[in-house]
């Protein structure tokens, strides 16, 4: 790895870090965390898996409630892209510990600082490193983020760390908010995620209207969801845009070293694949991401900024691979009212003085043609490898899916 490798550009009308490899190339704008880039590279052109929504802010202006909130709504839509990080809320606005906490919190509103950006030899990576302080000291949290691409990976890693400079403890969200879209995202691909049994959203979100699936009801197979109809749908098939919108939550089973999910496109013959430490044989002083989180935006929202006008139809069509320790995506407030779903936690604890640190990472992968037609069942970490398992086959992909280079990288730079 080299410095050819790092790139400082304006993506977007944003300022971003450029982080590449012989494969894949990743773009983090510093506003938000939002990563509108990961794509893979083909001849002189390149796939992007992640979601940019034509109604993406490009102008260059900083987010303004008072021209702009009529019709985005609020500041996380104007700037919102493909992958982002959610802390300390994960979810709409509330209110906390008499703070006021954003859609989906500071990481993913406020402006990242760049600390420090370069190579490392001996790991053969490239990073860019950012800090961010809580803008609100009601709250005093101090997150650390890295974010790093390996040589000849085809993968990018991130390291978040929060520090608590308070007094007393405190509880709160983080989330992976991974999003997928076209050209990707087709109708067709498939869908697969290690939670064995899933929730729907209950009543009173921001799905009552625009679901097919039956409110706040349990079920135990993506193939088998209970719809408002009186019928079952099968969610691992990715139907295109049928005007319905929808969320659910499955939690990460607790005899797992591995929580992941996946989204294969058969025709591309890829893989978009998020990998993340379990609870088994977690580290002292790491997060475990309790929940598999899928939103399934298929055109359900008649209203901006998915439909143009008020009542217009909703035009967007992503999917939403999210991987949270939250409570569905309704806040921190929520979250804390309600402590466990489905016996996993939603909320995370960072001490007085204390340190907590997420490990992720999020692959996109050529599939062998075994592996297209039958449904992954399993994806496991080795030492230096990332193993996707179907009934009869299975490929082994170079990843450092048991993170140990990453937590090298941890104890080097954070």
């Amino acid at each position: 790895m080299n410095t050819k490798n790092i790139e400082r550009i304006r993506y977007l009308g944003r300022d971003a870090t450029v982080l590449s490899n012989e494969i894949v190339r990743v773009v983090i704008d510093d506003l938000g965390g939002m990563m509108p880039e990961f794509s893979l590279k083909r001849g002189k052109g390149a796939i992007n898996a992640h979601w940019i929504p034509d109604f993406r802010s490009n102008s260059g202006q900083s987010w303004d409630p008072r021209v702009h909130s009529s019709y985005w709504k609020g500041k996380v839509l104007y700037n919102i892209a493909g992958n982002f990080p959610c802390s300390p809320n994960f979810g709409p606005d509330c209110v906390v510990d008499g703070v006021s906490l954003p859609g989906h919190g500071w990481t993913a509103n406020e402006q990242w600082v760049v600390a420090s950006s370069g190579t490392l030899v001996e790991q053969n990576a490239a990073y860019v490193k950012y800090h961010l302080q809580s803008p609100d000291l009601a709250m005093p949290l101090t997150y650390e983020k890295c974010d790093v691409v390996l040589e000849n990976h085809p993968a990018h890693y991130s390291i978040i760390s929060i520090k608590n400079m308070g007094k007393a403890a405190t509880s709160i969200n983080i989330a992976h908010h991974n999003t997928v879209g076209a050209p990707f995202l087709q109708a067709g691909c498939r869908i697969y995620v290690s939670a064995r049994g899933f929730i729907t959203a209950p009543l009173h979100t921001e799905f009552d209207s625009t679901g097919r699936l039956v409110v706040g009801t349990q079920f135990d197979s993506l193939q088998r969801a209970p719809t408002r109809a009186g019928a079952t749908v099968d969610l691992s098939l990715v139907p295109g845009m049928i005007g319905s919108t929808d969320f659910i939550t499955g939690p990460i089973p607790k005899d797992t070293r591995t929580g992941w999910s996946c989204v294969v496109n058969p025709v591309l013959k890829l893989a978009y694949i998020t990998f993340f430490p379990g609870p088994k044989g977690l580290p002292e002083g790491e997060i475990a991401l309790s929940f598999n989180d899928l939103w399934m935006q298929y055109g359900g929202r008649d209203f901006t900024p998915w439909a143009l006008n008020e009542g217009g139809a909703d035009r967007t069509f992503c999917l939403g691979t999210e991987n949270a320790v939250g409570a569905f995506a309704n806040g921190l407030e929520y979250a804390r009212a309600h402590p466990e779903i489905l016996g996993a936690p939603t909320i995370v604890t960072i001490p007085s003085h204390g340190v907590r640190t997420l490990l992720y990472g999020t692959a996109l992968i050529e599939l062998e043609d075994a592996l297209l037609d039958q449904p992954i069942i399993e994806v496991e970490a080795e030492e230096k490898a990332l193993v996707i398992k179907t009934a009869k086959a299975y490929q082994s992909v170079r990843l450092d899916g048991s993170f140990s280079a990453i937590r090298s990288i941890e104890r080097a730079l954070m």
